[in-house]
């Protein structure tokens, strides 16, 4: 069974107060958003050049693991060329009909948001092969023999697709986006930048020391910054005068169980229980998602990019294998080091 995690780079379909939030927390411009500088400028490149022409930007991919600000930059994209925006996700558009239906409302310029691009169904996307190439929709009327293709014309709209899995996109689609960029994982003086401009719009007041200190524990992502300001915010809210300092911070995060480097109980539960049960040997993903109670694609999307980024894991040919630095933060002394090592 999955357990809630703080640090969940996803946002739960049930909770409107959450997303409600999170919508008003995110930027609406490049002047607003920080960090993706590199991103940030071939974007604005494109958007320029397609202003100057009068025309819709190119088709854009954006790659990259969750919650670095894919939808939020979408919605930058659109609202820099002066566009409305129309979101959807992969799993919503289950038949070639649902897509049909999208297109045909949209008008000249429109921008059509696709969160989790990878997860189209196929005859989805061979329908959105011709719309994103030549804007054009290929329907059938009819049944049988009587049945006909009628080629409708579509407006110039600009696709923008997210998705956390590039390689699990057709190439033929993949080869019809002419902007694809990845997004990084952001450095800690950005997050601790985006943390003072959240609590800002959340109309609290945060010490400098104390959004350093949710800067190193927000695992370089920016949702999870945003969220456990949240949490640190009601922690002072109700235990405190509202102010989040050091003081409140540390209680907050002790309380939550975020260790300093922004790992949670289930980050430490997926490593220990690699540890003791396979020592220094290589475990396979379907293991350790059965050692945790956890699928083995949330292993994979969840669990693992950032353990990777701070070399608490490694990927060989046969497996995952905790690392001596993932060793060492839980206290365990590593099979490779001998006993006079770890006694000096």
């Amino acid at each position: 069974m999955a357990v809630e995690r703080i640090v969940d780079t996803s946002i739960s379909d049930d909770d409107s107060d959450e997303q409600q939030i999170e919508v008003t927390l995110r930027p609406q411009s490049f002047d607003d958003y920080i960090g993706q500088e590199r991103l940030k400028r071939n974007l604005k490149l494109a958007i320029d050049a397609a202003k100057k022409r009068s025309e819709p930007i190119d088709h854009v991919l954006l790659y990259g693991p969750p919650g670095l600000g894919k939808t939020t930059m979408a919605t930058v994209i659109a609202n820099e060329m002066g566009t409305n925006i129309r979101v959807t996700a992969g799993p919503a558009i289950e038949r070639a009909g649902d897509l049909a239906s999208i297109l045909t409302n949209l008008t000249d310029g429109d921008v059509l948001f696709i969160d989790e691009i990878h997860r189209l169904s196929r005859t989805v996307e061979e329908v959105l092969y011709s719309a994103m190439e030549d804007f054009k929709l290929d329907i059938v009327i009819g049944k049988g023999p009587a049945a006909r293709s009628v080629r409708l014309d579509l407006p110039k709209f600009t696709v923008i697709g997210a998705t956390t899995r590039t390689g699990a996109l057709a190439a033929p689609l993949r080869d019809r986006f002419g902007l694809i960029h990845r997004l990084e994982f952001y450095t800690s003086d950005e997050i601790g930048r985006i943390v003072a401009r959240a609590s800002s719009i959340l109309e609290s007041q945060i010490h400098d020391e104390a959004a350093s200190m949710l800067s190193t524990r927000a695992r370089l992502t920016p949702r999870i910054a945003n969220r456990l300001l949240k949490r640190v915010r009601d922690y002072a809210d109700v235990n405190g005068d509202g102010i989040i300092d050091t003081v409140t911070t540390t209680e907050a995060l002790a309380m939550l169980e975020i260790d300093e480097l922004g790992l949670d109980p289930a980050d430490r539960n997926l490593l220990s229980s690699m540890i003791e049960n396979y020592g220094n040997n290589p475990v396979g993903l379907n293991t350790i998602a059965a050692l945790t109670g956890d699928e083995a694609t949330t292993i994979e999307d969840f669990y693992e990019p950032y353990l990777l980024q701070i070399g608490f894991i490694e990927r060989t040919p046969r497996g995952r294998r905790v690392t001596r630095k993932g060793y060492e933060h839980l206290g365990k002394t590593h099979p490779d080091v001998t006993v006079y090592e770890a006694e000096a």
